[in-house]
């Protein structure tokens, strides 16, 4: 039965998550830097075109360099599995829970975050081994749903994904949430001082 309790480590004391999504690899070397410098010590680079491959190939190694581990969002098939292994990720994550890409991700090596939305699919997820996922859109579940998941699924630990920022984060996390991702955040320079607040909390 595939687990991943890996993420129990890898998001420890890190309530933050980077998420780069289409920047190409400049940018996405640019800004990885500047999360990797606030602290933030994962980061998330979806593929869905050849650039985002080429983004992610150069921000794991650089990564790696580091002792940071860089791993592959959007992953929805099967093939999307075999490009983020030789792209080099380290994890991967999902916007839905597809068992078979849960089980061709961990028999890969590299754990994965699958998506949630509804009770019925943290218990699947829980029922299949896994402990950690993502809860997308997490601004529309809104702050109130982990807090409703937490009765039936003590067990369950989430990562806030999909219209976070530095304005609801400590919500989400005040809530129940083990790890908010932000993305376009990252970009806003009026964001990043309150970003580097919340990894010191």
């Amino acid at each position: 039965m595939p687990t991943n309790n890996e993420f129990t480590e890898l998001f420890k004391g890190r309530p933050l998550m980077a998420i780069l999504r289409g920047m190409g690899e400049a940018k996405s070397l640019a800004v990885a830097e500047q999360a990797w410098n606030l602290g933030i010590g994962l980061v998330e680079i979806p593929i869905q075109t050849e650039e985002d491959l080429r983004a992610l190939r150069a921000v794991a190694a650089t990564g790696k360099s580091r002792g940071l581990l860089v791993g592959a969002g959007t992953v929805v098939s099967l093939g999307h599995v075999e490009q983020a292994l030789a792209a080099g990720a380290a994890f991967t994550v999902s916007p839905g829970l597809d068992l078979a890409v849960v089980a061709a991700s961990t028999d890969a090596g590299m754990p994965t975050l699958p998506g949630v939305a509804t009770a019925s699919e943290v218990q699947l997820a829980l029922s299949a081994g896994l402990t950690w996922m993502k809860a997308f859109p997490a601004s529309l579940l809104g702050a109130g749903w982990f807090k409703a998941m937490a009765g039936p699924f003590p067990q369950a630990r989430f990562v806030a994904t999909g219209g976070m920022d530095s304005t609801n984060a400590s919500q989400f996390l005040e809530s129940g949430v083990s790890v908010v991702a932000v993305g376009s955040a990252l970009g806003d320079p009026a964001q990043l001082p309150e970003l580097a607040k919340i990894m010191k909390q």
